[in-house]
């Protein structure tokens, strides 16, 4: 991404911070000194490589407009591994319409997860804006990520679930499709589009009994006319 894009976007993202300071590794660090970390070229991240990365470049706060849902574009981001860490799937949600897109990968490698995310997310490239994702190496490459999305990405606090809490739901509605047992290097093209297709196609309470298919492309489908005739 150009410098005066990343700039732009950089003052963008930060209007929509609240000021505050946080604690860590008994150090205050504000919002502005997480930004300006996570500028390409200012200390950046390097791709996996076992170390953990500076939590000083992941505290940070997702946007007032990312909270509210009032827009579509908005989405979290996480990772369900696989019985004895054997594969993983990259889960992402849709804030807004809890519509959902489900990648495999072998092993959870950054370089991996971001292939498998861009694959997930370039059909919706137009209704993607940012992105939030918990502390795992597994997002380190995430201007990569920004860059061949063209979005923002955003961290949560670690240790704060609940700020990505409908990814977390989410993944206990895929565990249904994929236990916990399951070795998730055998999981197939068919078995995750399959599951993708229940859960979009899936009348929720939260959207007024509409399926997040229906929310994410306006639309309406026979089931859920069928649900409400």
């Amino acid at each position: 991404m150009a410098g005066s894009r990343w700039n732009k976007g950089l003052v963008s993202a930060m209007s929509g911070f609240t000021s505050m300071s946080t604690q860590i590794n008994a150090q205050a660090v504000t919002c502005t000194d997480i930004c300006a970390a996570r500028r390409p070229g200012a200390n950046a991240m390097a791709p996996m490589t076992g170390e953990a990365v500076s939590p000083t470049r992941y505290q940070l706060m997702s946007a007032r407009i990312v909270d509210s849902k009032r827009r579509f574009g908005d989405w979290e981001g996480d990772t369900v591994i696989g019985k004895g860490h054997r594969g993983a799937l990259v889960t992402l949600v849709e804030r807004k319409s809890l519509y959902t897109v489900i990648r495999s990968v072998i092993n959870k490698t950054a370089k991996a997860v971001r292939g498998a995310v861009v694959d997930g997310l370039s059909p919706y490239i137009d209704w993607v804006h940012t992105i939030t994702y918990d502390n795992g190496r597994e997002f380190a490459d995430h201007e990569g990520m920004a860059s061949d999305l063209d979005t923002r990405i955003y961290f949560a606090h670690p240790y704060a679930s609940w700020e990505r809490g409908l990814n977390e739901n989410t993944n206990g509605l895929i565990r249904q499709y994929f236990p916990k047992g399951r070795d998730l290097t055998t999981v197939t093209r068919h078995e995750i589009n399959k599951a993708m297709d229940k859960l979009n196609h899936r009348p929720r309470k939260s959207l007024s009994y509409r399926t997040p298919f229906e929310v994410f492309f306006n639309t309406r489908t026979s089931l859920t006319v069928a649900l409400q005739s």
